[in-house]
Order: C-alpha cells, then structure tokens, then sequence
C-alpha cells in the first residue's frame, strides 16, 4: 500500500497573524504502466492500489475483459506496474506523453468508438438489464462514499470513486488525486474479482461525470454512474447510445438523471413524463 498522505511545513495566516505548521498533502507520484515489456502509459497518481489502476485503465480502453485476458501483473517498483496480457490479447498502442492526475489517462476520442469497443467486450443484454434503483439509495450513495473517504478527511485534496451494491452497501471504495486513477482502481479490483461485467453495481463519483468517466462506466459494464456534480455534453450522448443511467448533482437526498431515467424506481404518480431522455 503506497502512502496516500505527507506532510509538508508552510505558513497559515490567519486574522494578520502568521505562523509555521505542518499540512497534510495529498501525495502524487507518476506510474508507468508497461504492458508485455513496453512502457505505455504514464499517468499522475496517489501511490496505492497500483495494479488496479494499470488493470482499471485496461479495461477502459477495451484490451481485457476477465483474468482469463492477463497472465500475470505485478510492481516492479514503487512507480511501475507490468502487465502481462494472454497470448490472444492485442497490446494497447503505447501513449508516451505523461498526463496530469487532472486528466487521467483519456481513452477513446469518439461515442463511436466506445460503443463499438464496449460491444466487442460486452453483450448488450449483460449491462444492467433489469436494474432498478430506489431513488433513497441513489441520494445516500454521496454519504457512503465520504465515509470511506479517510485521507479525505486529512488533506482535502483527493477524488474518490465507489462500487455500491444495488441497495446501497459499499463494496469497494478507492481514492486518488485524480478522478478517472480512483475509476480505474475500482474496476480493477472488480477485474481482480472475475465481476466483469459489473451490472450488479452502481459506481458513485466524487466529481463531475466527464465523457472520459462515463466510457469507463460503460467498458466495465455498469449500469449506473452517479456523479455529486454536473455531466458533460458528450457524457450524457454517451450515456444515452450506451444504455448507461447517467446521474449528476447527487447530494442532499436530491438529484438530476440525463439518461436512462427508466431505472430510477418513481411512484407511478411521479413517473417521469414520457418524453423525457432515457
């Protein structure tokens, strides 16, 4: 387990006076990513889970499905994870640019693309057919996931992304200085837990729902992606051809739904209008 929180001397002013204390700081290091012996990714991040997020990353960018797709991944030191793939598995096109714990390691450029490499890991019918949530469970999932928030609590500077079950109960909870590495943590250790495709779960988000989120919602397979703050414009196009509900502005037992409203279980008289967006 890499460390998540250090520590660093500076000065608070507060009320015109100033004095020298010692902060916790969320920690960010770079991680290289090498697939079959190759470097191919390198990305910003809070050390920790490392193999999860080179995993999560792959399967955001469609390359493996199931463990049957790896043949092994390990540390090789503090700041590089490789990857093994099966002998039937295409590598990824190596990325050389390193990127920012903003950013994240961004995946597909298109709605397209995405939906045609979702489909070639994905049948329809496994993403979320049946699924219907308790509009209770959907506004309480921000709470759970602050709870599981620890060093959170001591710096205030990280993402944080969580599988939750149908009725809301954490399963896995993951936290990163940038959004998509706290993403790819959590289905990689789905990956980890042979549970692709993840339809038996809903994936809260501490941040806004990006395109770059919403695709990685989709390759794993999800039903459901909750964000506390706004979607994009091409998230919710994304989320609408992919069949994804697509939730924004999730806090204070209230929310927004931009797609897929048919799985949000309403009292028939508070049913949605017909011709809203699903």
């Amino acid at each position: 387990m890499g460390r998540l929180v250090d520590r660093r001397r500076m000065m608070r002013l507060r009320d015109g006076v100033a004095t020298e204390v010692v902060d916790h700081l969320a920690v960010e290091e770079p991680l290289t990513i090498r697939v079959n012996g190759v470097d191919t990714a390198t990305t910003m991040r809070t050390p920790g889970h490392d193999i999860e997020l080179a995993l999560g990353w792959l399967v955001g960018e469609g390359v493996v499905r199931q463990p049957d797709d790896l043949v092994g991944a390990i540390a090789c030191d503090e700041n590089t994870v490789e990857v093994r793939l099966s002998a039937a598995i295409a590598p990824p096109a190596p990325r050389l640019t390193m990127t920012s714990s903003a950013c994240g390691i961004c995946g597909s450029d298109s709605i397209t693309e995405v939906i045609a490499r979702r489909g070639a890991t994905t049948h329809p019918s496994e993403v979320g057919d049946g699924v219907h949530i308790a509009p209770a469970v959907i506004s309480g999932l921000p709470e759970r996931l602050r709870v599981g928030q620890s060093a959170f609590d001591r710096t205030g500077g990280l993402h944080a992304a969580g599988l939750f079950t149908l009725d809301g109960d954490p399963v896995c909870i993951r936290e990163d200085v940038g959004r998509h590495n706290a993403v790819d943590k959590v289905i990689g250790w789905a990956l980890q837990h042979d549970s692709l495709p993840a339809s038996q779960w809903l994936l809260q988000v501490s941040a806004r729902a990006s395109f770059e989120l919403t695709q990685k919602a989709v390759m794993a397979g999800l039903p459901v992606l909750a964000a506390v703050s706004a979607p994009s414009t091409l998230a919710v196009d994304l989320a609408r051809d992919a069949q994804l509900t697509l939730i924004g502005f999730s806090r204070n037992d209230s929310f927004n739904c931009y797609a897929g409203t048919e799985r949000i279980r309403l009292a028939e008289a508070a049913a949605p209008h017909a011709s809203l967006p699903r």
